[in-house]
């Protein structure tokens, strides 16, 4: 699983309609582990942040191409991917979602304003956030099964079995994820930022380990009525010791950084209580997107269930669901994300000091920058989705159907990858003018569109292809979300500079026709004359976009798309220094 939380995981749940990280997340800071020292520290600290991140990253798809090969993407899979989602849902309804809005700026409030420097109210926060993290983590553990069924639907009876005997170890991560959360937002406050980006790292290392040694004692061919007790408990125990060891790290981290924790439950007068009451719309939106995420596991986990029932060897549920959107996320989290993180600063002091044309020219300039690079490889990455996928995934227990299943679902997701970023960056400023009820009321009009589409993709698609369905409602949720996201804008902007908008993606488009036409050939003349296997899934993509590179930059070029310029001048002056 593959989307952004403000948990310092690298693990979130399957991405719901609402969308897939925290839209109120820390943009970073400028000060590193040692604190700010200068421009020269920023600089340091930026370089630890952004190599941190790109490892996390790495490792992190290291970690589900191994659990691919280990557990494949039929039952035993699905039942793996359930149990570890659930952990997450219930921490961001707890924690995550109100991390970023209400405890941060409620520590560097208190840390600026109290005498002792916020460390009593930094005791209260740490000793309630253990204890209630203790009780539910118990009570979940405990109510495994019913949790469990919530997402199962009416799914194989083996198969629920594995998935309860599992979720009774991974459910324990919600006290190690919650905790690792809220020991983040302190060390944010205290200006150490490399260790909540690094530590992940550890995590996906014990988890690709857990993995590996998984594959080398059961072998491949593993499925949910050959797995035994032994095999369970090296998955469960083993990735909850990985999220353990993250929490260590950063627990070692926190006390370098000087925090001493003195136990206190005297909550009255912790500021608290405002605080999470003014943190009503963040829950709504929190609780919508957790609901989005309800209704996607339960559909593709009861298709996937009906698929192995009707004879289809291939992978059909949530764990194609979940590694499709491992790949559909990176396009996004590198160019996107890295725009956004520069956006929301600017545009937040625009805002405050009511300077609307300077949000609206912000909120145009970044769309149409993200375009000239999403528009083109959103498209590339759904023409050779399933050959990316195969070669990414066809090995050890999840086979080349499994795989190509895998980039159907991926293609589906590709091709709403620009009105997935449109959306994104239109939270951005609401986000930036402090408005967090709109974005709460879209978000019930999101997992509206999600469900029906979703309900209709089960009820009329086959088993095996409902996944897909649901991808495509997922898709199409978004749309609908910055039709009217850009409405309610548009008038409080005075226009979203739809027309320069408008004009630079039409051009953008028309200039990937040839591009994509082009692909259509190399993939063709690969498949038929090169036949299928690595050449194929790895030299069609290869060749395919470079020839459609090249062709996309001179028809952009030839159509004057003044986003290209820029760039070119931004590249040639670099390369002047």
């Amino acid at each position: 699983m593959a989307t952004e939380t403000t948990n310092g995981s690298d693990d979130p749940p399957v991405p719901g309609p609402s969308g897939p990280d925290d839209p109120t997340a820390p943009t970073g800071g400028a000060s590193g582990e040692q604190g700010s020292g200068g421009s020269g520290g920023m600089m340091r600290s930026s370089a630890i942040m952004a190599v941190g991140t790109l490892v996390s990253r790495v490792t992190g798809f290291v970690k589900a191409i191994v659990i691919a090969a280990a557990l494949g993407t039929q039952l035993l899979g699905d039942a793996y991917q359930t149990a570890q989602t659930i952990p997450f849902i219930i921490n961001d309804l707890l924690i995550g979602g109100l991390m970023a809005s209400v405890v941060i700026p409620l520590l560097v409030k208190r840390r600026m304003r109290d005498d002792d420097g916020g460390v009593k109210t930094e005791n209260r926060l740490f000793t309630g956030a253990v204890v209630l993290l203790l009780v539910v983590t118990a009570a979940a553990v405990l109510a495994a099964e019913p949790i469990t069924a919530l997402y199962l639907g009416d799914s194989d009876p083996r198969q629920a079995e594995v998935t309860v005997y599992l979720a009774r170890f991974l459910l324990a991560q919600i006290f190690f994820v919650g905790l690792s959360g809220l020991i983040s937002g302190m060390l944010n406050t205290r200006n150490r930022f490399g260790s909540p980006v690094w530590a992940p790292v550890l995590n996906n290392i014990v988890v690709i380990a857990v993995g590996g040694l998984f594959l080398w004692v059961a072998g491949a061919g593993r499925t949910v009525e050959t797995v035994t007790q032994g095999e369970l408990v090296l998955l469960g125990a083993g990735t909850t010791a990985g999220m353990a060891a993250q929490l260590v790290v950063l627990l070692g981290s926190l006390w370098r950084a000087g925090f001493r924790w003195r136990p206190r439950l005297d909550l009255r007068g912790s500021g608290l209580g405002e605080a999470l009451r003014s943190a009503g719309w963040m829950f709504l939106y929190t609780l919508m997107t957790q609901l989005g995420l309800l209704i996607t596991a339960n559909l593709v986990n009861r298709a996937g269930a009906e698929s192995v029932r009707q004879g289809h060897d291939v992978g059909a549920g949530l764990t194609a669901y979940n590694f499709a959107y491992t790949l559909f996320q990176l396009p996004y989290a590198i160019i996107a994300v890295s725009l956004i993180t520069v956006l929301l600063p600017q545009m937040s002091a625009h805002a405050t000091e009511r300077r609307w044309d300077e949000v609206r020219a912000g909120f145009s300039r970044t769309l149409r920058i993200s375009a000239l690079v999403l528009v083109p490889l959103g498209l590339a990455l759904a023409l050779y989705a399933v050959p990316v996928a195969t070669l990414v995934f066809a090995r050890g227990n999840t086979s080349a159907a499994d795989a190509a299943n895998i980039g159907l679902v991926l293609a589906v997701m590709a091709l709403g990858l620009v009105p997935f970023t449109v959306f994104q960056l239109m939270l951005r400023v609401f986000y930036a003018m402090g408005d967090t009820r709109t974005p709460a009321l879209i978000s019930i009009a999101n997992v509206s569109v999600h469900g029906a589409l979703a309900l209709t993709a089960y009820g009329v698609l086959p088993p095996d292809r409902v996944v897909a369905g649901v991808a495509a409602g997922f898709m199409l949720s978004f749309l609908s979300g910055l039709v009217i996201a850009g409405t309610i804008l548009s008038r409080r902007l005075g226009g979203l500079d739809g027309r320069h908008i408008g004009g630079t993606l039409l051009r953008l488009h028309a200039a990937a026709v040839p591009s994509v036409a082009a692909g259509f050939g190399v993939l063709w003349f690969f498949t038929t004359q090169v036949g299928p296997g690595i050449w194929t899934n790895l030299g069609a993509p290869v060749v395919g976009c470079l020839i459609g590179g090249v062709l996309f930059l001179l028809c952009a070029w030839a159509l004057r798309v003044r986003e290209l310029s820029a760039a070119l001048d931004l590249v040639r002056s670099r390369l002047r220094r």
